[in-house]
Order: structure tokens, then C-alpha cells, then sequence
């Protein structure tokens, strides 16, 4: 008896719910992160009346000013959320951590192809809830369900771009650097430094007061509704948008297989048949839905979220970084103006080379993809995605002469100012 599509996808959803809650039921022994109340370190009780408790036990503790501060930033693949990732990693007090929600999809959903994505990547959101509650508790050890081969003795090799994150690569984490060695290159992290051991990464997160976390592997803002009102978390969102058509150009140039039919549209002027065009409305989908709730001044989302303008961070990265580093209550240390300084104003054929470098040209950035697309594509992506274009203030261009002159912007001065 032969089975129809839907049955076997009903079933392959099922099969993910087992194997997550398999995962939940034995990694479910709580995990205490010191071994006295602390209500900076710690979780702060399973609910509010818990914390106003501790707040009785503990009159010093101011909450608006001592708590620890927990950041995600929320984005799309090719949207400058590396960059963006990086101007927290640059940050002495905080912990940094480069996509670990990665291990959720390659877990749950390791052989899904990337035109069926868009529909089941909503089966993850579950455990990346989950994950995400522990890792911003310093509860790095709920990792080892995810990692395969399961870490042996708390240690592995297998954490995903292990070497984007400072603190994973330098002390007590990794004796290989000194604090004199300044930036450490990715490469030489993954080279130098010993297996990660997860209780010594543990340990540097708990010394840390601000957790941050990229991923995107989170489709909007809606999606962590539990986790921003969760009162023990102090959760911040900043949202990093970018314009659908400069991302299209930068995945067609990055992921040149999955993005091979726009590829040959691209040079011969012919749109194939079978192009998946989710791969682009998905992008215009989420942002649009995202940003609606996010700017719709929600109650829950009241000092917890920020939307960024990749563009605009592109074309003033220290004033944006300072409005952002304000939004957070965080101090702008200077090894982030240096870095800064020292990551945005490179060479765009250098970085080219190196699909997730940080080191470009941002302000000629921003806006490069407008010599790399043909004005058909573009106007296209212009049809599909109006309603966020013109939400976010990215302007339309009706000629291929205007999309090549440079001169004229399509990005409209606008600002967006956080719900306080």
C-alpha cells in the first residue's frame, strides 16, 4: 500500500516530537549554577512571587540595575548578523555564542533540504526555546543532547563556530592566549586551543554578566513570547533587518548551490521554472510579521525590543552601536570602538573571500548588491515584498539606470525608536 506525501510528513513530524521529548525527559535534572542564593548569578525562582521573595531576602539587590542583562539577536542568514554578533563579543562582561541553536536543527531535522525548510523549521522552536532558557542561565551542559558525538566527560571538538566566541576562546576556557594577544582569529582558535571542556565554559559564562546569542534559526519576534516574559531572564531582542533584495544578492553569491536557479536567471535574463521562491518570500514573510508585532507596542515586548537597520549600522557603525549599547544599559568599552574602527572600513575583495568575515567596507556594503543583480530580479523581489519594503523604508527603483546609480539611495532616513 503506498502512503501520500501528507502521510509521510505527518509522520516525520511525529518522529521529531519523540525524539524531543526523548531529549527533554532525560536531560530534565535541574542544574544549579552556584551553591548559594545568588540573584545575580542564579535563575531567580520559577515564577514572579518567587523573585519578590528574594527580593525581600535580599534588600541590596537593585533589580533594574544589577541584573544580568540577556541579549538575542534576532535575524536571517546574510543580514549582517555576524558583524552584529560581534560588536557584544568584543565586550569584556559578555559571553557570546555564535548560532547554538544550530545543533538543535541538525538534530531534529538533520537531513531536511533547504526547500523544505521554510514549512518545518517550526517543529525546532520547542527545544530552541529550551535551549536558549539554559544557555542564558550558564547551563551549557543542555548542549550535550544536540552535539553528536555526545560530549564525552563534558569535553568536544564539535561546538559549532566554537572559535567566534571570545570567551570560549581564551581563559579559563582555553590557556593557549594571553589578554595581550588582543583579537583572536577564528582559525588560530580552532588550531590552538585544546577540546571545549563545557564545565570550564560553564564557569566562564557564570563570570560574565550579559549572555548574547545570535541565531537564525528563530522566524520572528512571536516566537519568544515565553522567553521575554519570563522575568528570571531580563531577555532583550534586538532585531536586525536588512533589505530583502541586498540579502538575495548575498545569498545567491554565498550558497551558489541551493541558490543555483537564480544564479541562471541572473545571467541569462530566463526564470526557470522551478525556482523555489520561498527562499525569498519566507525572508519578507517573517520580516513582516515580525516587525509588525515588534512595532505594534505590545505590552510584553515594553523595553525589550529593538529593531536594527543593518543599513544604518552599515553607514554610521559607532553612533548606531552606541544607540544599541544604550537601548542594552551596557558601557561602550573602547575594544569595541576599536573594533569597530578596525572591522568597517576593509577591503570589499578581501572580504569577499571570506563569506562569514566581519572585515568589509560596510557604508559601500550596504548597497553593493545593486550592481551584482539584474534590475528583472530586482524587480520582482520589489513586487513580492512591497509591504516590507515599505514598512522598513527601503526605497523602489523602476529602470535598470536607476538601480545602477549609485548616487541615488534607496534607503529612506527613518527612525526607529524602542517601545520604553
Amino acid at each position: 500500500m503506498q502512503c501520500s506525501w501528507k502521510a509521510v510528513i505527518l509522520l516525520a513530524v511525529v518522529s521529531i516530537a519523540i525524539q524531543y521529548t526523548a531529549i527533554r525527559t532525560f536531560t530534565a535534572k535541574p542544574f544549579h549554577m552556584c551553591p548559594v542564593p545568588n540573584p545575580l548569578n542564579c535563575g531567580l525562582g520559577p515564577d514572579v512571587e518567587s523573585f519578590d521573595r528574594m527580593c525581600d531576602e535580599y534588600p541590596y539587590f537593585n533589580y533594574n540595575s544589577s541584573r544580568k542583562t540577556h541579549i538575542l539577536i534576532l535575524a536571517t542568514t546574510r543580514s549582517g548578523s555576524s558583524f552584529v554578533g560581534q560588536l557584544f563579543n568584543q565586550h569584556s562582561d559578555v559571553f557570546y555564542l555564535f548560532e547554538p541553536l544550530y545543533h538543535v536543527q541538525t538534530t531534529l531535522i538533520p537531513h531536511l533540504s533547504p526547500s523544505r525548510y521554510a514549512a518545518e523549521r517550526r517543529v525546532m522552536l520547542g527545544a530552541s526555546r529550551d535551549l536558549l532558557r539554559s544557555l542564558y542561565n550558564c547551563d551549557l551542559y543542555f548542549l550535550e543532547s544536540y552535539i553528536k558525538p555526545q560530549p564525552a566527560n563534558h569535553t568536544t571538538d564539535k561546538l559549532f563556530r566554537r572559535g567566534a566566541s571570545k570567551a570560549l576562546c581564551s581563559m579559563p576556557v582555553c590557556d593557549a592566549f594571553s589578554p595581550s594577544d588582543g583579537n583572536i582569529e577564528e582559525g588560530d582558535c580552532v588550531r590552538k586551543c585544546a577540546s571545549l571542556n563545557l564545565t570550564l565554559a560553564t564557569e566562564s559564562c557564570r563570570e560574565r554578566r550579559h549572555v548574547a546569542i545570535k541565531t537564525v534559526r528563530i522566524p520572528e519576534v512571536n516566537d519568544l513570547k515565553a522567553l521575554i516574559e519570563d522575568p528570571r531572564l531580563n531577555l532583550k531582542v534586538i532585531q536586525l533587518v536588512r533589505d530583502p533584495r541586498g540579502i538575495l544578492s548575498s545569498r545567491i553569491e554565498t550558497f551558489r548551490d541551493t541558490y543555483r536557479l537564480w544564479r541562471i536567471w541572473r545571467a541569462t535574463g530566463r526564470k526557470p521554472y522551478n525556482l523555489d521562491f520561498t527562499q525569498l518570500t519566507t525572508v519578507c514573510d517573517d520580516f513582516l510579521n515580525s516587525v509588525s508585532t515588534g512595532l505594534s507596542r505590545m505590552p510584553w515586548l515594553r523595553g525589550r525590543y529593538m529593531l536594527v537597520r543593518y543599513e544604518d549600522l552599515a553607514r554610521n557603525p559607532l553612533q548606531k552601536t552606541k544607540e544599541v549599547y544604550e537601548f542594552l544599559g551596557l558601557s561602550l568599552e573602547k575594544s569595541v570602538v576599536d573594533w569597530i574602527h578596525n572591522n568597517t572600513r576593509g577591503n570589499n575583495e578581501v572580504s569577499a573571500k571570506h563569506k562569514y568575515g566581519t572585515l568589509r567596507d560596510s557604508a559601500a556594503n550596504a548597497e553593493s548588491w545593486r550592481l551584482k543583480l539584474s534590475h528583472d530580479i530586482v524587480d520582482y523581489t520589489q513586487t513580492v515584498c512591497q509591504h516590507i519594503l515599505d514598512e522598513l523604508g527601503y526605497k523602489a527603483v523602476n529602470s535598470p539606470e536607476e538601480l545602477k546609480n549609485m548616487s541615488l539611495s534607496l534607503i529612506e532616513d527613518k527612525t526607529f525608536i524602542p517601545f520604553l
